[in-house]
């Protein structure tokens, strides 16, 4: 018996209703902030995602030649597709541009609860605004997003010019290094690192940052940063909103990606999995050939959303299973297209069974059957069952769909 690819999963209509609850929420939280969907293919040309985080990412990415020699990979994520489809298409929309997307994405990775091969991601990018009021948006964005889904999480927010104000005497492999270890959240590989190079007059520093829990202790540690002022009215917009979120400038994830703003979201029932939001300023246009255009964006792993929120008990919508006689075939088909003209679910005969079979697996199925005999026909009516409590009733279309219609999602 073949089985699914080692990384994917079948998702059954149960779950399919839930995520797609979920997903309408998120939608419908970025229309009301202005964001327009868009969608970009599932394969790209593989420079798209080298150009941008070198060539060491091959080998996490499902990478092939097509039949005329190109060198094409399934998106790992959208940002950098998104921004090719800017260069490509959106150069001329008046800015800023609001774009938002809900994708699939793969990875060739080791498969674990909540990461997977075949993974979902939502996400925003807001290209053409480089202001504190653009920064607070996205962030703002962020967190109606994850709070339209019912997750709970926490928001970290900070900002990567005090860490790179505090590392700007080193060299670019250095700073690298040194933020690769303050990313992976690794003291002693960081504290081995500051000995081996010589600068262990920088741990004091950049732990103190870490710790800081307010803008102004930022600067106590970091300095008068050129960024204060863009950081400082930030962070002022966010308090004004009431923005429940920690700031957390020790954050220092994407040093060669990020250019300013950075912010995560971490799911709190999640153990050590637990990010499911990430984002901040970038510029990525001029990679791929258009200008260099100020752009702040962020994902949400959509997966780890859904294992965060659990399973839960999704809205009834009452079924109608229609049972008739041989000779009331036509008859059923038509009273089945009227309920669902009516936004009702029905479910008609396929199999030929008789009418005490039609009315067995309705009873396994469905709310209400709709009864069609020789008298129903004839007389233009239905006989409404109720399946729940037995009670039925002869009754014109109009009423039966009415009594159905009146049950509604429950």
């Amino acid at each position: 018996m073949l089985q699914k690819p080692r990384g994917t999963r079948d998702f059954l209509p149960d779950e399919m209703e839930r995520r797609r609850l979920i997903e309408r929420r998120m939608r419908e939280a970025a229309r009301r902030w202005g964001y327009r969907e868009v969608c970009t293919p599932d394969f790209e040309n593989l420079e798209l995602f080298t150009m941008k985080s070198g060539e060491g990412i091959i080998q996490e990415m499902y990478v092939f030649e097509d039949k005329g020699g190109r060198q094409l990979t399934l998106r790992p994520e959208v940002t950098a597709a998104v921004l090719r489809m800017y260069v490509n298409e959106g150069k001329v929309l008046p800015k800023p541009i609001r774009w938002c997307y809900f994708a699939d994405c793969f990875r060739y990775e080791r498969p674990q609860k909540g990461r997977y091969r075949q993974f979902w991601q939502f996400g925003v990018e807001l290209i053409g605004a480089d202001t504190p009021s653009a920064d607070a948006e996205v962030i703002m964005l962020a967190d109606d997003t994850l709070r339209s889904t019912g997750v709970t999480f926490d928001l970290h927010v900070g900002h990567l010019a005090p860490m790179k104000h505090l590392l700007s005497g080193l060299d670019p492999g250095d700073q690298r290094a040194i933020m690769a270890y303050l990313d992976k959240h690794d003291p002693q590989g960081l504290e081995a690192a500051l000995v081996e190079k010589n600068l262990t007059h920088l741990a004091e520093p950049l732990a103190a940052l870490g710790e800081c829990r307010t803008v102004s202790e930022v600067f106590e540690v970091a300095g008068d940063v050129p960024e204060r002022a863009r950081i400082e009215e930030t962070f002022s917009l966010l308090d004004s909103q009431n923005i429940d979120y920690r700031p957390d400038f020790g954050i220092a994830r994407g040093l060669d990606y990020y250019t300013g703003m950075v912010f995560e979201g971490f799911a709190k029932n999640l153990g050590a999995e637990n990010q499911i939001l990430g984002g901040g300023t970038y510029r990525l246009a001029h990679l791929f050939g258009g200008d260099d255009v100020a752009s702040c964006g962020f994902a949400i792993g959509f997966d780890r959303v859904m294992v965060s929120i659990g399973d839960f008990t999704l809205a009834h919508e009452p079924v109608v299973g229609v049972v008739c006689t041989p000779e009331g075939r036509a008859r059923a088909l038509e009273v089945a297209r009227a309920f669902r003209e009516a936004g009702i679910r029905a479910e008609a005969d396929l199999m030929g069974r008789g009418m005490g079979a039609q009315l067995a697996h309705a009873a396994k199925t469905a709310d209400f059957a709709a009864v069609l005999g020789k008298r129903e026909v004839e007389a233009g009516t239905v006989t409404l069952k109720d399946l729940h409590s037995g009670e039925q009733q002869e009754r014109s279309l109009e009423d039966a769909i009415a009594e159905v219609a009146r049950h509604g999602a429950c």
